[in-house]
């Protein structure tokens, strides 16, 4: 039997002391769910251990395979650049390795739920019910980057958790980098009718910029005392994080990296579309081809969902 590539976990690094241990910690966590291979964890900057001493170690357990996965929410310039650069560069340190390159973690249905959770541990600690979402709205705070891309996939991870989970509204801000910035994501909530705000940090573990963003809540809160403004935790080494990041190990050691599946009503029972988890589906019968005598009633599904499952 052949043995498993080892797990190379790549984070971004913090200045913050306890966001770099939970980090470290997470790893050691993986490590001990996970006895039958090697695993290792390396920051890109910032913080010990680096990358390519995670990649040192491994090594010098014999390992000549692995697959790295970002423990990141967006796929911005560390996850496309930075980590498969260091990569390479242990490549040519460590001439026999090789190495397969998994894809960042959200938005999956799984951190979804941790999400929901937090929100809801935030309603619970200001007395309130999850009974009380439809006059919640939440201002989802993304780390920021310049890159539009990781940007958007603030705005996607935005939108799925409010579908199907009946909050009044879920908004996005940012952080560092990119507009609007959490004071202007809070004016936007208030200026769409917003009277009850929940700030939800979009962050794995804490450190500096989820501190920003709990801080400049309290500031502008403080300002304007006619709303009601609570702060939410990051997401935090939950089972559901773990999970996730196994499943980004399985699939790049197979290569089975997909589309958006994670997030797919068909694949998964996302709140209020569990009736569509595999549906069979119909093509979109376009009225100028010849065989079209069909009409759209509820069995014809508009757009095939054409991606392989």
């Amino acid at each position: 039997m052949t043995t498993p590539p080892a797990l190379l976990i790549a984070g971004h690094g913090t200045r913050d002391d306890a966001g770099a241990e939970a980090f470290r910690d997470f790893v050691r966590q993986l490590g001990a769910r996970h006895p039958e291979l090697p695993v290792a964890g390396g920051f890109i900057e910032l913080s010990p251990p680096p990358l390519g001493e995670a990649v040192t170690e491994l090594v010098e357990q014999g390992v000549r395979r692995f697959a790295a996965v970002p423990l990141m929410l967006v796929s911005a310039g560390h996850a496309k650049g930075d980590i498969p650069a260091a990569l390479a560069r242990e490549k040519e340190r460590h001439p026999g390795i090789s190495y397969t390159y998994g894809r960042p973690l959200g938005p999956h249905p799984a951190l979804l739920n941790v999400l929901e959770r937090r929100l809801d541990e935030a309603l619970g600690s200001a007395g309130r019910t999850p009974g009380d979402r439809a006059d919640v709205t939440v201002l989802l705070v993304g780390r920021g980057s310049t890159d539009p891309d990781a940007n958007a996939e603030v705005h996607k991870a935005a939108r799925l958790l409010w579908e199907g989970r009946g909050y009044a509204g879920v908004e996005t801000a940012f952080v560092s980098l990119a507009a609007p910035d959490v004071p202007s994501g809070l004016d936007r909530c208030v200026r769409l009718g917003a009277r009850r705000i929940v700030v939800l940090p979009y962050f794995l573990f804490t450190g500096i910029l989820p501190d920003r963003v709990r801080h400049q809540t309290e500031g502008w809160a403080a300002a304007h005392p006619e709303v009601e403004v609570l702060s939410a935790d990051v997401v935090g080494p939950e089972p559901e994080l773990l999970d996730l990041v196994w499943e980004r190990y399985e699939e790049a050691v197979k290569g089975d990296l997909r589309m958006n599946c994670d997030s797919c009503v068909y694949r998964i029972a996302l709140p209020g579309f569990e009736d569509k988890v595999g549906m069979p589906q119909q093509p979109h019968f376009h009225p100028d081809d010849d065989d079209h005598h069909h009409g759209h009633g509820p069995g014809h599904h508009h757009g095939a969902h054409s991606h392989a499952h």
